[in-house]
């Protein structure tokens, strides 16, 4: 798996980041929205730097560069406004290079020399031959679509009707049948090829809206440390910073959704053409909300024309708008998702990406998918649940001595010593049988822990067992009143003989009914700041003094309220240093923080989709026939892929020691929230069928949307992650 760029692509992109932020400067800016939204000494700069050259082929004279290489300086592009019709003029450039027509080579020439401006007409002139261009303000030369043919039409003054615009940059209503005009190509092979050209548009705009977008939270980030209110900054409130954090997630989201789609698109997936229109209405949708999200954190600042802010609001919807209402692009991923209406891919190039795990993982998760077929009998698959009730010991045990259980652990200690990739593709396999891992990931948490910070006691006594699938473990962190709050933990450790004696209340501790062990965090020093007094011990929950009462919650789950009446712990079952347990927890947190719920957002949709063929829809066909289903499961697909995205950068950066701030804090609060929204809106679309807990999808979404409440909880709150995602990502103050 790769998630990184080569050397050539950084340089690329270093190279077009400093050219744009020298001559693409927002009084640069400003100067071209007055002169008509072009700046003609930056459109020169690029040619020269052969930008429109990049995805022409090395035969017709060009760079043959791939998409993913113009995606990357198109988002430097977006982060500085630059000003022309920079996407349309290469895609076009392009056209006419493959296209070969031999009266269009000295009008290549011209295009790639930046002496003559191209751009793009997005409908059939046969059927509308009065259009908005990108560039029509401005652009001397258009590529369209006339009927069966590709046509090159040449502007004049007389074919353009001029008039002020929202963003000031150029685009124009242009009438196309009085425009001289050369044959460029003929058939269904040229009209086919020009509807891919199109379809590279798009992805070229959505990398460039995700540079905006990137541009306008980060301007948005630096006021709000800037910015004072009630003495001090105002990104510490979390009425500024959460929002934020929001956003720079889903526009990270987005971008690695483009990557995902260049993928598909360069290996002839067959959802890729799909997924092109879900990438320009995602980027174009959290463009628009983003940037208005940082206008409104300059306040009355922001509807001023001073600050550059309102120039990213403006420009972030006309990118989008110039092909027509965005909304119509969902409808347009949902028809080619759910009724096989066809589309033209483009050719993209070499893709350097890849998100594929590995042949280890491949490997493991075939062999796991066997053992589970071989062992899950009829009476086991109806004992399974999602929740900790799905635990088996026969089947843990069985899968320890397969060395199945936790197979990133080293050979010698019972696992498979398997990279992070094959323990994710593994993850993957238990989630399709729908086998519970609650016991085992927690234990697994818990092992790791002893074997960064136990004694030779702990390791003899308890992660022997472990590893050989003999004992479990739970969490003991929650407390009465605590929420998420883990520092203001009171359940007390006082010293006693060669040990601890531990009296308090945990609340939430899933598992305790079926645990050896509870991995306890405790007040050791109720004189110190409540951070610095903590200490964690593992206390076995079979001790004299130890209760549990089952709590019942509405996802069919049980979790517990233990209580802790003068349990004696001895020392060599502490972990870490005394009132250091902070270090000892954050190791732990780390460990929950990472790729999210996108495996249940797909499931959950698989659900939707077979539900939605099997009922009815208002027109009397199924329902899946609707376009309004189709837009709602496509909407629903986006989410899954933005979230697999994030979830696979978080793993990503920490098997390759990648520094990207709040990798994994966006990969689990994005992934939570979305499987939370899908889950209510499929719920809605789905009943009142989905209201039955019957077997099937109906009660499987039933499920999903009590599910997804507490993902939003688990491992930290939403919350939490939004206030590590605006410090880590954005360099927000510690928020309150």
């Amino acid at each position: 798996m790769n998630f990184g760029l080569n050397d050539e692509q950084e340089l690329l992109r270093d190279t077009f980041a400093r050219f744009f932020d020298e001559h693409s400067s927002m009084a640069r800016v400003r100067q071209a929205g007055e002169a008509g939204g072009f700046d003609l000494a930056l459109w020169q700069g690029l040619a020269n730097l052969g930008t429109f050259a990049m995805r022409v082929s090395e035969a017709a004279g060009g760079l043959g560069l791939s998409t993913l290489d113009a995606a990357l300086v198109l988002e430097e592009a977006g982060r500085t406004l630059a000003s022309g019709p920079l996407a349309e003029t290469i895609v076009a450039a392009a056209l006419l290079g493959e296209l070969g027509e031999p009266s269009a080579e000295p009008v290549l020439g011209q295009v790639l020399g930046g002496t003559r401006i191209a751009t793009l007409a997005f409908h059939d002139i046969a059927k509308r031959s009065v259009q908005w261009l990108a560039g029509g303000a401005i652009a001397d030369l258009v590529i369209a679509r006339d009927g069966n043919e590709v046509v090159l039409l040449s502007l004049t003054p007389e074919n353009r009707k001029a008039e002020g615009n929202l963003a000031s940059n150029g685009i124009g209503e242009v009438d196309l049948s009085r425009a001289a005009r050369v044959d460029l190509a003929s058939g269904q092979e040229a009209v086919t090829r020009f509807a891919a050209a199109i379809e590279e548009w798009r992805l070229l705009t959505s990398a460039m809206l995700s540079g905006l977008a990137r541009q306008a939270v980060h301007l948005a980030a630096d006021y709000a440390c800037e910015r004072q209110a009630f003495g001090v900054p105002i990104g510490t409130f979390q009425a500024i910073s959460h929002p934020l954090a929001n956003f720079i997630t889903e526009i990270d989201g987005g971008k690695y959704f483009v990557w995902k789609v260049l993928h598909e698109v360069a290996h002839r997936t067959p959802k890729a053409g799909a997924l092109i229109p879900l990438a320009l209405w995602w980027n174009g949708r959290v463009a628009t909300m983003a940037v208005v999200q940082g206008l409104r954190t300059f306040g009355g600042y922001g509807l001023t024309t001073e600050y550059d802010i309102h120039l990213y609001n403006l420009r972030a919807k006309a990118l989008q708008l110039i092909a027509g209402d965005p909304d119509r692009l969902l409808g347009e991923a949902g028809a080619r998702l759910y009724a096989n209406t066809g589309s033209a891919l483009p050719d993209v190039g070499e893709i350097s990406i890849d998100f594929d795990l590995g042949s280890e993982a491949a490997e493991l998760a075939a062999e796991l998918d066997a053992f589970f077929r071989e062992t899950l009998t009829p009476d086991l698959r109806a004992h399974a649940h999602y929740s900790w009730d799905g635990h088996h010991p026969a089947v843990h045990k069985k899968l320890a001595e397969a060395n199945l259980l936790f197979p990133a652990w080293p050979k010698a200690k019972g696992g498979r010593g398997v990279s992070p990739y094959a323990s994710h593709a593994a993850a993957q396999v238990w989630e399709e049988h729908g086998w519970s891992s609650h016991a085992k990931g927690t234990t697994q948490m818990v092992a790791a822990i002893i074997e960064r910070f136990g004694s030779e006691d702990l390791k003899r006594d308890v992660l022997e067992p472990i590893l050989a699938g003999d004992v479990i473990c739970s969490l003991g962190y929650s407390e009465p009143g605590s929420g998420s709050d883990v520092f203001a933990a009171q359940c007390r450790a006082v010293p006693e003989g060669n040990g601890w004696r531990i009296d308090g209340t945990k609340m939430f501790t899933s598992g305790a009914n079926l645990s050896d062990y509870v991995l306890m965090l405790t007040r050791t020093n109720p004189q110190v700041a409540k951070h610095k007094g903590l200490t964690m011990f593992i206390l076995p929950l079979k001790s004299d003094g130890v209760s549990v009462q089952p709590v019942f919650t509405f996802q069919d789950e049980r979790t517990n309220v233990t209580f802790y009446d003068g349990v004696f712990v001895p020392d060599s079952y502490r972990l870490g240093e005394i009132d250091g347990g902070v270090k000892t927890m954050s190791a732990g947190l780390e460990l929950e923080h990472g790729g999210g719920f996108f495996k249940s957002q797909f499931a959950l949709l698989r659900a939707a989709e077979a539900l939605c063929r099997e009922l009815q829809g208002a027109e009397g066909g199924p329902l899946i026939q609707e376009p309004s289903a189709q837009r709602r499961l496509a909407r629903a697909t986006a989410h899954c892929l933005i979230s697999e995205m994030l979830g696979l950068r978080s793993l990503w950066a920490t098997e390759e020691k990648q520094p990207i701030p709040g990798a994994g804090p966006m990969a689990k609060m994005f992934s939570s929230e979305k499987f939370l929204e899908d889950a209510n809106d499929l719920l809605e679309l789905t009943a009142p069928a989905s209201l039955s807990k019957r077997d099937g999808p109906a009660g499987f979404i039933n499920l999903s949307y009590r599910h997804a409440h507490g993902t939003t909880i688990y491992g930290g709150t939403s919350e939490v992650h939004r206030s590590m995602i605006a410090e880590r990502a954005l360099g927000l103050p510690r928020s309150r």
